[in-house]
């Protein structure tokens, strides 16, 4: 056997071994939930589905206002996302191909932000959404997040690489304006990158906890991450609970990356490449 097929065959077996290390969460989290939790403590545990899941379900949806929070989690989600999408886009077109006095300063600062943690930012945050009255609304989470450092420089580096000057000009010279340029020239062009960018910003906003645990006072108005953390008892966890609630709750991303998944590779791969 030659050395290349060798090399192919360690290459292989070392993916399936990455696969079956990736799966193992997602399986074990499916057992968990199909069993009870008196299983989930067996000792030697069972790896094996159980017949429980139904009534998992029933308790968790008992327990938690499921789908209430699920339509507050996707409004949230869709929104924020649908807003990153445009104003990430936008200022990266402006950042990538229109030159202006301090734009390299102003693209520097932005940079230095990503380096600053979330929680840095709770508390003044908090407050502002206090000013406006916004403190137990769906805006204090939907508007803060309409655009964020992360997706102007992925975008940024996206059309500075994939649009070229003459293409602007052009453009310019057949009359659009800026929006026209955008729209019609930037967007088609970075139809991968944008994937890219909703999914990630989609999965962010979806199981973003931190945020939402502090700012939603109104029990009406509380996310899916928030509504499944009541399931922890302070006397005690149903993990087989927890762990069908769980499930649940990812049911909506893996349908949003199923559809997407294409494009979803195609910009990531693209993007390490031009990078």
């Amino acid at each position: 056997m030659t050395r290349t097929r060798w090399r192919g065959l360690a290459l292989h077996a070392v993916l399936i071994l990455a696969l079956l290390v990736f799966m193992f969460p997602f399986v074990w989290t499916i057992i968990m939930a199909s069993n009870t939790t008196a299983d989930i403590y067996r000792f030697p545990p069972k790896f094996t589905f159980g017949g429980h899941f139904g009534d998992n379900v029933r308790h968790v949806l008992d327990n938690v206002a499921f789908f209430q929070s699920m339509g507050n989690t996707a409004i949230v989600a869709v929104s924020t996302t649908a807003l990153v999408l445009f104003f990430d886009s936008l200022a990266a077109f402006t950042f990538a191909k229109f030159r202006f006095p301090g734009r390299n300063a102003l693209f520097v600062i932005l940079l230095a932000t990503m380096l600053l943690p979330a929680q840095l930012a709770a508390v003044p945050q908090f407050q502002t959404m206090a000013i406006l009255g916004w403190v137990g609304s769906l805006k204090a989470l939907i508007i803060p997040g309409a655009a964020n450092a992360f997706g102007i420089f992925w975008m940024r580096q996206y059309f500075q690489n994939s649009i070229h000057d003459e293409l602007v000009e052009a453009a310019t010279l057949d009359g659009c304006g800026f929006f026209g340029t955008y729209w019609h020239v930037a967007v088609p062009s970075a139809r991968p990158a944008l994937a890219f960018l909703g999914i990630f910003t989609f999965v962010g906003s979806w199981n973003d906890y931190m945020w939402p645990l502090i700012v939603l006072t109104n029990p009406d108005h509380v996310t899916l991450q928030v509504a499944l953390s009541t399931l922890n008892r302070a006397h005690g966890v149903d993990y087989s609970m927890v762990m069908t609630g769980a499930l649940l709750a990812m049911i909506p991303l893996v349908i949003v990356f199923a559809v997407f998944a294409r494009q979803f590779i195609k910009g990531a791969t693209e993007g390490a490449v031009r990078g």
